[in-house]
């Protein structure tokens, strides 16, 4: 008889949670189901409880999902990561997989897609969404995943430089991401050096050219 997976459910969202929670428990394959409300959470519970899989979400309060997933690879290089997100951008796509995530699918997946996945990667395969799968192969044969510039920034950077590029002040990001209103002024001065831009209208045309616009939860 095959183990019951056990699995870690990471996103902000009770009711999304409960939802999630709910399609896997109807699994037969799904044991335990932690829950966690942002990334330092699922830190501790993972070391707590040692899941067979970590289901996330990227965007979150506090420490990112992208930081999040780095941190639990850095501990345990054997945790197994599925990204469950509403962005279908490729930026994201293959910066959750570099970062360590072994499944990237959407929140407009099927149920039994969510299963398949969690399956797949409990173990020890890859599970990436088909379509996103083939846009990304396409993307990396054209040698366009990222550009050059977007490389240079670090996880939270990329976060500050999404918030700012949709409009949000300094305090507002700062609010969004817990961070202080200094730490999201420097970052936003390291990041305009880094993407080599002036204001903050630069910033969005440069975001708007790999559909980072409008993408935020």
């Amino acid at each position: 008889m095959m183990d019951k997976i056990n699995v870690l459910l990471v996103d902000d969202h009770a009711v999304v949670r409960t939802g999630y929670k709910t399609f896997l428990a109807l699994s037969e394959r799904i044991g335990a189901i932690h829950e966690a409300d942002r990334g330092e959470m699922a830190c501790q519970l993972y070391s707590r409880h040692q899941p067979d899989i970590v289901v996330m979400d990227l965007s979150m309060p506090g420490m990112s999902g992208l930081e999040t997933i780095r941190r639990l690879i850095s501990r345990d290089p054997r945790c197994k990561i599925l990204v469950f997100s509403i962005h279908d951008e490729l930026v994201y796509v293959s910066r959750a997989l570099k970062a360590g995530a072994k499944g990237y699918i959407t929140k407009n997946s099927t149920p039994d897609i969510l299963i398949a996945a969690v399956g797949a990667i409990a173990q020890g395969g890859i599970y990436i969404d088909p379509e996103l799968a083939q846009q990304l192969a396409m993307s990396m044969a054209a040698g366009q995943d990222e550009s050059a510039k977007l490389k240079r920034l670090s996880p939270r950077e990329f976060d500050v430089f999404c918030l700012l590029a949709n409009g949000y002040t300094a305090k507002e990001a700062a609010e969004k991401l817990c961070l202080s209103y200094k730490t999201v002024c420097n970052h936003g001065t390291a990041i305009k050096e880094k993407m080599e831009v002036k204001t903050a209208a630069e910033l969005a045309m440069l975001a708007g050219r790999h559909g980072l616009i409008n993408v935020l939860d």
